[in-house]
């Protein structure tokens, strides 16, 4: 009797997986691919000049280094412009037009600024998004950029401030980056400019009340002015600190940084939120 078994030989079918897929069972290496693609709302698009594409000039550098001592390098006389990336024209690529589009029909159906009104310039430059906004529209767009289901950026990551002496009318910069976790971790910068003459920007601190130090914070080396914030005070430097040492122009050298006789007070009569 033989020990041999009989076996079917007959090769089996493979059946397609969208055949027994179904839209509740259905996996896929790239969630993003499921979604409906967006089409970017041509009829919104803003036409741009050649003025507005042209790199825009934020200082001009002179010497090897930018250095202003005594130069014994030979190369005191370059002089280099400092020169930032102009506004982009659509389409921008990546989730960058659907952001653009939800923004623009959030601030166009809502009691407030027009999209166009509110950011005055769109900059995609190494795979990043920036919005330029007017610093009065400020506190709608940042409603809208967390409200917004289509958009939902719930987390500001921090307020950066930025001193550009020689850009006049826009020497200070507060930069707001804001993170969607409900959309895959997007990401979008939020830019604001103030002159020196009037260094007062809105607070957002109603919409995203964790950055209520990063203003502080930013208040205290810039200078920076956030109207509307609970408790704008120094969060570094001593209350009676002069100046804002993170400017530009702000003197380097020759300042103490010893403290002597300093005393700290009892906590009820330390300084607190009311």
């Amino acid at each position: 009797m033989s020990d041999e078994k009989n076996i079917d030989t007959t090769p089996v079918q493979p059946i397609p997986d969208k055949v027994i897929d179904s839209p509740q069972t259905r996996t896929d290496d790239q969630p993003d691919s499921l979604k409906p693609a967006h089409t970017a709302n041509v009829g919104t698009w803003r036409e741009l000049t050649s003025d507005a594409l042209e790199p825009v000039r934020i200082a001009e550098r002179k010497g090897m280094f930018g250095a202003r001592s005594q130069d014994t390098t030979g190369y005191g006389g370059v002089v280099q412009p400092v020169l930032f990336p102009g506004a982009s024209p659509r389409p921008y690529g990546s989730y960058f037009d659907e952001v653009a589009d939800r923004l623009g029909q959030a601030l166009g159906t809502a009691e407030g600024p027009s999209f166009d009104t509110a950011v005055e310039r769109v900059v995609v430059d190494r795979g990043e998004l920036t919005l330029f906004v007017r610093r009065e529209h400020l506190p709608a767009v940042a409603r809208a950029m967390r409200d917004v289901p289509e958009l939902r950026f719930e987390m500001c990551l921090g307020v950066s401030g930025v001193h550009f002496p020689e850009q006049d009318g826009r020497e200070l910069h507060a930069v707001y980056h804001l993170m969607s976790i409900t959309h895959g971790s997007r990401r979008v910068r939020l830019e604001v400019t103030a002159p020196d003459a009037d260094p007062h920007i809105p607070s957002i601190v109603s919409t995203y009340p964790g950055i209520d130090w990063h203003e502080r914070e930013t208040w205290d080396m810039f200078g920076i002015v956030f109207d509307g914030h609970p408790a704008l005070t120094r969060i570094l430097m001593p209350d009676d600190w002069p100046g804002h040492p993170q400017r530009k122009d702000y003197p380097l050298g020759g300042i103490p940084v010893e403290y002597k006789g300093g005393t700290v007070p009892p906590p009820d009569e330390r300084r607190a939120y009311s």
